[in-house]
């Protein structure tokens, strides 16, 4: 073949500034998610990091669950949850730019969500995948979730999803409202970390850690659109030791001081005539009241 002919290819391939990393983690699940301050991803994507599986690490050891299901950490809201059953191990943070780029490498932070505890094989055995979006917004309801020990169930908004003093945490959510606004005027977020919460998921998709079998640790709920001129959100939450939020607008996140798993919520949409919106305040725990247990709902699977 020509020197001619082997040009076009040759021009396709671009060398990128890179560098590998081996970081090594005892037992249990990790939060990896790019530092404060970091230069936004450009029209390539770049710069940004991939986070895998370390060469000579045995199988099932390591799993690495992102939201763009590749391995991929590229803009601000992006991170990857990474459990390990056997330490120590090691995990491969490869990170990328564009040729030239006059900035640093990125630098990643990790938080430690979960002791080995957390990580026996046989929690790891009975983890299912998360259900899509599409699954969960078919049901009847205006809320679907996953519940530990429970499986899937819904409720209509306005009344508790999950069960309050109950030990049972919620591993993901989604909200469709029904009637009384467009599913598409409203979103949410999940907590997954101290400090990080999932990416805005719009009405009626699935929000939570993806397949890994993790709690969520609150949420954070609002309006868009036509429906946050005519109405508002009350919120509520109980968490897994105790403590209890709410109502509240949804403006902050509703995450216990100790980030204990989120347990149950309760979501009202409210008119805004005759009725003045809550006012956005500072979240804080308190121990929750003595309060009777709405029953538990019938499951449509089981962990």
């Amino acid at each position: 073949m020509s020197k001619t002919a082997e040009a076009p290819t040759q021009n396709r391939v671009i060398d990128l500034k890179s560098g590998a990393h081996m970081m090594v983690l005892d037992a249990g699940i990790f939060c990896i998610f790019h530092a404060a301050g970091q230069p936004d991803p450009g029209p390539a994507g770049l710069p940004g990091v991939r986070i895998s599986r370390a060469p000579g690490t045995p199988p099932g050891i390591v799993t690495v669950s992102t939201f763009e299901e590749d391995g991929w950490i590229g803009g601000a809201n992006g991170a990857a949850l990474v459990r390990i059953t056997r330490g120590p191990a090691a995990v491969l943070v490869t990170t990328y730019q564009e040729p030239g780029s006059p900035h640093d490498a990125p630098k990643i932070q990790v938080a430690q969500l979960a002791g080995p505890t957390s990580v026996s094989p046989a929690s790891v055995a009975v983890a299912q995948p998360a259900q899509k979006a599409a699954d969960l917004s078919a049901a009847p309801a205006e809320i679907s979730a996953h519940v530990q020990r429970v499986g899937d169930v819904a409720a209509p908004i306005g009344e508790w999803m999950g069960t309050p003093g109950s030990q049972s945490w919620i591993e993901g959510f989604a909200i469709a409202p029904k009637s009384s606004i467009p599913a598409s005027d409203i979103e949410y977020q999940a907590v997954l970390g101290k400090g990080w919460l999932s990416p805005w998921s719009e009405g009626g998709q699935y929000c939570g850690s993806r397949g890994m079998a993790l709690p969520i640790l609150g949420l954070r709920v609002r309006l868009k659109g036509a429906s946050a001129e005519t109405h508002h959100i009350r919120l509520s939450s109980t968490f897994t030791d105790g403590s209890r939020l709410g109502p509240l607008d949804g403006t902050d996140a509703l995450e216990a001081e100790s980030l204990a798993p989120l347990e149950a919520f309760l979501l009202e949409i409210i008119p805004n005539e005759g009725a003045e919106a809550p006012a956005a305040k500072s979240v804080k725990t308190s121990r929750a009241k003595s309060t009777k247990a709405p029953a538990k709902r019938k499951s449509a699977s089981a962990d």
